[in-house]
This record gives structure tokens, C-alpha cells and sequence, in this order.
């Protein structure tokens, strides 16, 4: 599946040539064993091309990701996998023949073409020689397509190849004869406008179907969706017949079916199963996906896209026919923006939830439920609809509101980034919500709160008794996920074992700490200004209540991709530092208010609590505005007059623009202990905007 790419950057004025920028993605699909080896390189002067798109506002519309992008590029590197050429790209000019590093494709004298792939880091290539079998069929409008920027392009292909050659696998070399192959080849230029002159630019998404049928016919249909119009912007089907003939089909519709698989590199959703249909000449096909995990990521389809093989079956008239495929699908992005993004990220954990808390759970559910899987002698006389009840839906009743999910993000985001695989962790999304919502249901009680994500807290809805209960359960339930970890060594599982309870033991110290407060401390720091130690005992709060759980789940994320030690303690700090920094944050956005009804504004100051801000302040204002913010907290006041009065102190003193700043500060400084300990990579480049989107945030 090797793709070349020649694209034009510009006139250069002084040498009075064409520039152009070239690139290269291809992959080896193992459907037997379901492995997906792809490769992409990307040309030398990406970085500098990059930067002045991202600067101008292109090719990202998140600006926390293009701010990430740019700090990314001016290192120099380029996000893995993506990787520059080491040498410079060789194109003909008189003949078919290019040399992009150590790939290269060309026109053989007999009429052939030959095929070299070769990637040394990852030990997988493939050398092949493709004699044509058809004659070379145009597609589109008789050649002519609209490109997928705006542009005029020509489009042909020869839809079946004899190929012989060999593919090479993590060293083991696969010869092969007398296979198929598809080449296609498609170029073009940009239009111009009559009056001045600009290229029309368009952001278009696709989707590309071909195959080569049991009957000797191959087709291959694609249609251009313009992403601002959700309008059709083009749609072929050629079908060939045996002997080579094209036969265009222009009433046709070509459609995905079922539910889509979500990547959790990307949180993006692609179908695995199509539909194409063309009644005029009796055709109807059903594609599907020969396994899920065919995503390529890469900067030149932002951020991804999906290209795989898939397995035909259907009917052409009154034949039935089947066949080997491929599908593409790219430029279709749901999440445009980090707030989005995490939208995906929740439902993909609420969904993980499911499968390992399902409501009406059956006899071995319920079984690993109360005990273990297969224990059923403790499952005996439970009524199932009354076990939900009790505890199932008080725990689903918050879970399934959703919410930020970085706790849950952040376990797959570790174990990708040092270059595991997070789709074989999918269901470890559970863990870290299961641990989380068990502490907001008990703490909602112990701070009496009402509302909790959008709606009633889980006591006002079920009964304190019940809510404890349930939260406490959550704890428990959550350690289902690493006794499903079949795949995983014993010897992780005991570490990550280990590391899940630290942090519940950390995190219920802290809120051991939180619960008795720091009303013991206020006579003398009102009294001699020494808030210095009140913001250390608020920030060792912080650290064990939501610091330390963050850094175990990092922890176990690095420890999944079989990071290093060295990783495992820097991602480790860095979440840490990043927990501090979101309580430090969030302290601050109670006192504004959060947006959307989520939190009721002043609630902290309501329930007396001494926050990160109030303890800045006692630094800073004199002993008579020291008493009196301490007389309002003390009060437990929901007067809202003096909720703002005592904000109104905060602000005479810049206490809470203070904290933000500092908060900013520990990120930023852990972020220059971790850069060099990761690969730069897509991963990488979306925690740190993920970082910077936590403490961003306006709820």
C-alpha cells in the first residue's frame, strides 16, 4: 500500500524553478495475524513548511494543538511516526522513476514496474516487480477528477497486476508469485482564479473503495465530501470487465454500515463495514474490514486515516461474487478541538465502564461482580434488578453523565507514547474512572454537595447510606480490569496491583487531610501573615487527594507500552505535576464560578474550605483584610454579597491570577524535565496540548 507524494510549494523567483516537497506512506498488512506495519516519511523542510502554515492559522483549527505543533517543529523534529527523509528525493524528468530515500518505484524498459520499500528501524520492506494484466483504465470524468485541495487532477489506474517479489517481516523474508496488484496514479495542478490569480483552497473529505472480483471484474468507486458544505463534491464508480473494458456507473451510492471502531491514538471513528450499490447494472456489495486497527497516523492526512484491507462479497447482476479490497477513509475528523476530543474520550470510557459494571448484569457478570468470575456460591438468592439497583445504578447514575476523562486519557496516552499499543489497553479506560467517580460520590457526601456533572449528586438520588456504599465499591470494582489483563505477565500485573492501591491509599490520606481541614492553622496566619505553610499543607493535599493518583495511572500506562524505568518516573512526576496544577486550577475556577451550571459559584467558600487562593492571600493583605476574608469563610456563608466580597479581597491582591500563574509554572518546568525522555510524536504532541487545555479551561 505505498503511496508517493510530489506536492508544489512555489515558484522560487531568483533560481527560476519549481519547488516541491515529497513525502511517502506506505504499510504491510498481516491479516492472518492482524498487524499493521506502516511507515511514512515526510520531506526535510517540513518543519520549516509546517511552521509557516501553523502560523498562518492552517492545518489545525485547535490552538492549543497548533500551539503544541509549533514548539514541536522548531526543535527541528517532525511527530512520530511520521520521520524526514535522511536523503534528498531523486525525481525523473523524462521518465517514471523517483528514489524517495530507501523506497523507490519505477518504469521498467519491458513495460513493467518495479517496487522497493524498505524501513531499517522497524525491520519490515518488500521488494516487487508489477506486470500488467489490463490496460490502463481512466477513472472519473474520463481522466479528470476534482482533487481533494481544490484541484484539477487526472486519475488512472491498472486494475490488476501480476506481482513477484518478496515481503520482509521483522526479519523474516515471505517470497511470493504470480499475486495481484492495483496501481494507481493520479496528478494534476491547482486552478487559478481569472481575477486574482490565488489558489482556490477547499477542505475536502473522502472515501475510496476498490477491488479485484473472483470474475475476473474489478471496480473501484470514491466519493468527495466538502467538510464546510457537507455537500458532494464528486463521485465515481468504474467497474472493468475481464477483457479490460471501463464501464462508468454514475447512479450509485456507497455508504458504511453498522457501528464504527474508535482508535485510541486519535479517538477517531471509522466504519468497518460498507455498503456500495449500483442498481443500474445489478450491482451490490457489502466490504469489511478484515481487522479494526488499520489507522495511519500521520501529518499529512491530519491527524489520521484509515486505509486497510477489507474483504468483498456480494452480487453483480446474478453472479455472486467475492474478492480481496481496500478502503480508505480520510479528512472525516469528529473532533476538531481538544473540548471535543474528550467528548469522544468519555464515551469510549463510559462505554469501557459497561462492559465491566453492565446494568441487569447475568449469572457471570454478577459472578466476577461479588466475587470472581465463575464463584458462583456467593451469587446464590441475589436478585439481579435489586443488586442494580443498590449498586449498579447508583455508580452508572454519575459515570454515564460523562466527564473530562484525562485520568482515563491519561493511562492509553502513556502507554502510546512510549510506544505501546493502546488499543490492546482499551478497557483499562474503566480503571481510573471507576477509582475517580468512587471518591467524587463519597466526597459529594461528606461535603453535602448537590450536583455533580450536570445533574442531582448520586445521595440526593439513592440515599447517603447507598452512596457510600457504592463509592466505596468503586474502588473494588476497578481492580476487575487488571484481573482481565490476560495478556499481561503476572509480574506487571502485581506492579500495577501495587500501584493502583498506593493511590487509593494516597488519595484517601489526602482527603483524610482535606475532610479535617486547616481551620487549626488560621488564628496564627491571621495574626502573622505566615500563609507560606498554609500553602504547603494545601499543596500536600493536592498532591495525595489528585497529584499522586494521576502519577500511578501514568505510571501504569508506561508500564502497559513497556516503557523504561526511566519513563516510567518521568511521565510519572510529570502527571504528578500536572495533578497539583489542576487542583491549584481548579481552586481558582470555584471561586469564578463554573460555566454551565456544573458547580454552583462560591461553593468552596460556602462550605468554609481554605483553597489555594485564600492561602495565597493571607501572604499578601494586611491583618485587617486577613480577618475579614477569614470571617466570610469561617461563616460558611451562601450569601452571595459577601461570597463576592471575599472574592473582591482575592482579586485586591491578585491571589487567584497568582495561583494560575503558578500553576502554568510546575506544568511547564515538568514538561522541560520530560521532553527529552519521550520520542516526539502525535501522542506527545497532543498531552502537551492536553496539559495546557487543563489548565485553560473555563468550568
Amino acid at each position: 500500500m505505498p503511496l508517493f507524494f510530489r506536492r508544489l510549494l512555489k515558484f522560487n523567483e531568483e533560481t527560476q524553478k519549481l519547488e516541491y516537497a515529497h513525502s511517502i506512506t506506505w504499510a504491510i498488512i498481516d491479516v492472518e495475524n492482524q498487524k499493521y506495519y506502516n511507515n511514512s516519511l515526510i520531506d526535510q523542510r517540513t518543519p520549516e513548511i509546517g511552521l509557516e502554515r501553523l502560523r498562518k492559522g492552517e492545518i489545525v483549527k485547535d490552538e492549543r494543538i497548533r500551539k503544541s505543533a509549533i514548539e514541536m517543529l522548531e526543535k527541528g523534529n517532525v511527530p512520530y511516526p511520521d520521520r524526514l527523509f535522511k536523503k534528498d528525493v531523486q525525481v525523473s524528468r523524462d521518465k517514471l522513476d523517483l528514489k524517495f530515500d530507501r523506497n523507490s518505484f519505477r518504469k521498467l524498459d519491458n513495460g513493467n514496474y518495479e517496487l522497493i520499500l524498505e524501513d531499517i528501524e522497524h525491520k519490515v520492506g518488500c521488494t516487487m516487480v508489477l506486470e500488467p494484466q489490463k490496460p490502463v483504465t481512466r477513472h472519473g470524468d474520463n481522466g479528470v477528477v476534482f482533487g481533494v485541495s481544490a484541484e484539477d487532477m487526472f486519475y488512472y489506474f491498472i486494475p490488476r497486476n501480476k506481482a513477484n517479489g518478496f515481503i520482509e517481516i521483522e526479519g523474516e523474508r515471505i517470497p511470493f508469485e504470480n499475486s495481484t496488484a492495483w496501481y494507481d496514479h493520479e496528478f494534476g495542478r491547482h486552478r487559478k482564479e481569472v481575477n486574482d490569480g490565488d489558489t482556490v483552497s477547499q477542505d475536502v473529505a473522502w472515501n475510496w473503495i476498490s477491488s479485484q472480483l473472483s470474475n475476473g471484474y474489478e471496480f473501484t468507486a470514491y466519493d468527495l465530501i466538502d467538510n464546510d458544505t457537507e455537500k458532494g463534491v464528486g463521485s465515481y464508480l468504474i467497474l472493468i470487465d475481464p477483457q479490460g473494458n471501463r464501464i462508468q456507473v454514475d447512479e450509485f451510492s456507497l455508504r458504511p454500515k453498522g457501528s464504527d471502531w474508535t482508535s485510541t491514538r486519535t479517538f477517531k471513528d471509522y466504519p468497518m463495514e460498507w455498503v456500495l450499490e449500483a442498481p443500474s447494472i445489478g450491482l451490490h456489495i457489502e466490504a469489511k474490514a478484515c481487522f479494526p486497527h488499520q489507522e495511519f497516523a500521520t501529518v499529512i492526512s491530519k491527524p489520521a486515516f484509515w486505509e486497510g484491507r477489507v474483504e468483498v462479497k456480494g452480487r453483480l447482476g446474478k453472479e455472486e461474487i467475492e474478492g480481496p479490497g481496500f478502503v480508505e477513509r480520510s479528512g472525516f475528523d469528529s473532533a476538531t478541538n481538544l473540548e471535543e476530543f474528550f467528548k469522544v474520550v468519555s464515551r469510549e470510557t463510559i462505554r469501557s465502564v459497561k462492559k465491566i459494571l453492565p446494568k441487569n448484569p447475568r449469572a457471570e457478570k454478577l459472578a466476577e461482580l461479588v466475587s470472581k468470575k465463575n464463584q458462583t456460591n456467593y451469587t446464590k438468592g441475589i436478585d439481579n434488578v435489586q443488586f442494580s439497583k443498590a449498586l449498579v445504578e447508583p455508580i452508572r447514575s454519575i459515570i454515564d453523565r460523562g466527564g473530562k476523562s484525562w485520568r482515563s486519557y491519561a493511562a492509553l496516552a502513556c502507554c502510546d507514547i512510549v510506544g505501546g499499543n493502546s488499543q490492546k489497553a482499551k478497557d483499562w479506560l474503566a480503571l481510573p474512572e471507576m477509582m475517580h467517580v468512587g471518591s467524587l460520590i463519597v466526597d459529594d457526601v461528606e461535603d453535602q454537595s448537590d450536583v455533580r456533572r450536570g445533574g442531582p449528586s448520586c445521595h440526593k438520588l439513592y440515599s447517603e447510606a447507598l452512596a457510600i456504599n457504592a463509592g466505596s465499591a468503586c474502588y473494588f470494582l476497578g481492580q476487575i480490569v487488571i484481573y482481565q489483563a490476560d495478556e499481561l505477565a503476572d509480574s506487571k500485573k502485581l506492579r500495577i496491583y501495587n500501584l493502583y492501591f498506593e493511590a487509593l491509599r494516597a488519595a484517601h490520606s489526602g482527603q483524610a487531610l482535606d475532610i479535617h481541614g486547616l481551620d487549626y492553622m488560621m488564628d496564627e496566619v491571621v495574626e502573622e501573615g505566615v500563609g507560606r505553610l498554609l500553602e504547603e499543607r494545601i499543596l500536600a493535599i493536592h498532591k495525595l487527594k489528585s497529584a499522586a493518583p494521576a502519577s500511578y495511572l501514568a505510571q501504569i500506562g508506561v508500564i502497559l507500552g513497556g516503557g523504561s524505568e526511566i519513563q516510567v518516573k518521568g511521565l510519572g512526576d510529570y502527571y504528578e505535576a500536572l495533578g497539583i496544577s489542576f487542583q491549584i486550577i481548579d481552586d481558582t475556577l470555584n471561586l469564578r464560578g463554573f460555566k454551565a451550571g456544573l458547580k454552583t459559584k462560591g461553593e468552596d467558600i460556602t462550605s468554609g474550605k481554605i483553597t489555594y487562593p485564600i492561602a495565597k492571600a493571607m501572604t499578601r493583605l494586611d491583618k485587617l483584610d486577613r480577618a475579614r476574608l477569614w470571617e466570610i469563610v469561617a461563616s460558611k456563608t451562601d450569601d452571595v454579597v459577601l461570597i463576592k466580597e471575599a472574592v473582591d479581597l482575592l482579586d485586591k491582591v491578585s491571589a487567584i491570577d497568582e495561583c494560575v500563574q503558578e500553576a502554568k509554572d510546575i506544568l511547564n518546568d515538568a514538561w522541560k524535565i520530560l521532553d527529552p525522555l519521550v520520542r516526539d510524536s502525535m501522542v506527545k504532541l497532543n498531552l502537551r496540548a492536553f496539559s495546557w487545555y487543563v489548565l485553560d479551561r473555563h468550568y
